[in-house]
């Protein structure tokens, strides 16, 4: 089964930064966009920024500027680049991929388990 499995979380001081992976696995054919959602307690999930297969970025508002989504195909991961880190931040950022499985012809939504990014002031 295609799974998504985050890692770089962590804890980190106002102003500081950290990088996430989200390495997909499985018996994978195509992986189309890529995204990175967080969310913190008693809120709504967010969208934080998005990646086309061809490399092209989206940005919430809130992290522009500051953060930088890529990708690399070939290891099939997704990377968060986060700098200039707020209290504000602080959430479980989870990994969001759309891939067709090697046996398919459907293109299916996968969410991973989140990792913790807390960011103290």
């Amino acid at each position: 089964q295609v799974q998504l499995v985050e890692s770089g979380g962590g804890l980190v001081q106002a102003g500081g930064s950290l990088r996430l992976s989200c390495a997909a696995s499985g018996l994978i054919l195509t992986i189309n966009d890529m995204a990175w959602y967080r969310q913190a307690p008693g809120k709504q999930r967010d969208s934080v920024a998005v990646i086309t297969s061809d490399g092209i970025a989206n940005y919430a508002d809130s992290v522009k500027g500051r953060f930088t989504i890529s990708r690399d195909n070939v290891k099939k991961t997704v990377y968060l680049q986060m700098n200039s880190l707020k209290p504000e931040d602080t959430a479980v950022y989870i990994c969001k991929a759309r891939i067709r499985g090697s046996y398919s012809t459907l293109f299916r939504e996968y969410w991973g388990q989140g990792t913790q990014v807390t960011v103290s002031s």
